[in-house]
C-alpha cells in the first residue's frame, strides 16, 4: 500500500467540494435568488419584481435550494387572501453568506462601475464587512501567500476509464 500523497490531477473531481457546492448553486439566477433572500426579501412575488426573472425559472430555482436544504418555506395569509409561502435562509443558506460576499467583494474589486461599488454590506455597528483569509494558526493570507490543496479524508483517486469500462 502506498504512502504517496497523490497529485491533485489524479483525484476524482467529482468528490470536489466546489464541484458538490455547484451542482446546486451552478444555474443560472439560483446565486441572485440567494442574495435577495439573505438581503430579506422573502416572497415570490418580491423575488419577481425585484430579480426581473420569470416565474417559471424562480420556481425552479426556489425549488432546487428548498430540496438542497439552504432555504425553507413558511405559510403567511394575508387577511382576506389565501395562504402563501414565504422563503427564509437556513443555516446552510446562511453558511453561504461569506461566499456571496466573496463574489460581492472580487466583483468590487475587478468589476464596479466609475463611482465604485452599488452596494456596501456594514455590520450592525455600522463598519463595513471585510472578508480576510486566515488560517487555523491566526495568520492572515495576503495575494502573495501560497496555499496548497492536499486530499482530505473523503477524497478518491480517480479512477482510469480503460479500468472501469473492461
Amino acid at each position: 500500500m502506498s504512502t504517496e500523497t497523490p497529485a491533485w490531477r489524479d483525484l476524482d473531481s467529482s468528490t470536489c467540494s466546489i464541484a458538490r457546492t455547484m451542482t446546486v448553486l451552478g444555474e443560472p439566477w439560483t446565486v441572485l435568488v440567494l442574495r435577495d433572500l439573505l438581503n430579506g426579501l422573502r416572497r415570490f412575488d418580491e423575488l419577481v419584481t425585484h430579480l426581473g426573472i420569470a416565474r417559471n425559472i424562480l420556481t425552479r430555482r426556489l425549488t432546487t435550494l428548498v430540496d438542497a436544504g439552504l432555504v425553507e418555506t413558511r405559510e403567511y395569509r394575508e387577511p382576506g387572501r389565501r395562504a402563501r409561502r414565504e422563503y427564509r435562509p437556513t443555516t446552510a443558506g446562511l453558511d453561504l453568506r461569506p461566499v456571496l460576499l466573496a463574489l460581492m467583494a472580487y466583483g468590487d474589486r475587478h468589476h464596479a462601475g466609475p463611482d465604485g461599488p452599488p452596494a456596501v454590506v456594514q455590520h450592525d455597528c455600522g463598519a463595513p464587512v471585510v472578508l480576510q483569509e486566515v488560517c487555523a494558526e491566526g495568520h492572515v493570507l495576503g495575494p502573495a501567500d501560497r496555499v496548497r490543496t492536499v486530499p482530505g479524508p473523503g477524497s478518491r483517486r480517480k479512477v482510469d476509464a480503460s479500468v472501469r469500462d473492461a
